[in-house]
């Protein structure tokens, strides 16, 4: 560990545990059906502690963002990994291709949506957009065997509007229309939707002409259409 993410860490250890809230914490870890601990923060202290814990920190290096990363996510507290999603997002300009081996220990290791997400749609989809050359990467990604890089795959460009590539787009929503697992349907759906702010046009003759895709992926991809 870099000497930057053990005095991270220990700001967020101390922070974490002063605000803990045993009732909240059961609530949490059932709603996310036990697979977590929690400390028990809700969204808003939890980035109050961050705001705290980052303050004042030297800019960090791409080992920082390692280091930091990997221990969080070594922590059983869910409140960890959500400050290494913030982390990541306040300091992708950072990061090289170097990070993606990391993003795919993150993506792949205690899965669940509230942290692939942030991770798919705000720290890999920046980290695309700086390196284009990784879009590679997630052409392969779209087609692994786990649902959680599909899904960063497909979620990658969310925030990238006009900048979209469409076709790769298109390409993977297609690829994937018939997956068993409903957090890749929704994603496919969620994709569109969100792209057909920028050409709802193309989205609903992409729906139209793609009968394989899910009724799931069809009524989130139609919904504002």
């Amino acid at each position: 560990m870099t000497d930057l993410a053990g005095t991270l860490l220990t700001r967020l250890d101390a922070d974490f545990a002063l605000r803990r809230d045993p009732e909240r914490a059961a609530a949490m870890a059932a709603y996310m059906r036990d697979q977590f601990e929690y400390f028990g923060l809700p969204a808003p202290a939890v980035r109050a502690v961050e705001r705290s814990a980052f303050a004042g920190l030297p800019r960090p290096t791409s080992d920082d963002l390692r280091a930091i990363a990997l221990a969080c996510w070594e922590r059983e507290e869910r409140e960890f990994q959500y400050a290494a999603c913030d982390y990541l997002r306040k300091f992708v300009a950072v990061a090289g291709p170097e990070l993606v081996p990391v993003l795919r220990t993150l993506i792949t290791t205690k899965s669940w949506w509230d942290t692939v997400d942030p991770l798919a749609t705000r720290v890999t989809g920046d980290l695309v957009r700086a390196h284009p050359a990784l879009v590679e990467t997630m052409d392969a990604w779209s087609t692994e065997e786990n649902m959680w890089l599909v899904r960063t795959a497909l979620l990658f460009q969310l925030h990238y509007g006009t900048a979209t590539d469409t076709e790769r787009l298109f390409e993977y929503c297609a690829r994937q229309a018939g997956h068993p697992d409903f957090f890749v349907r929704k994603a496919i759906g969620w994709a569109l939707r969100h792209y057909a702010r920028t050409d709802p046009a193309a989205v609903r003759a992409f729906v139209e002409t793609t009968p394989t895709l899910s009724g799931l992926s069809r009524r989130e991809a139609m919904k504002h259409l």
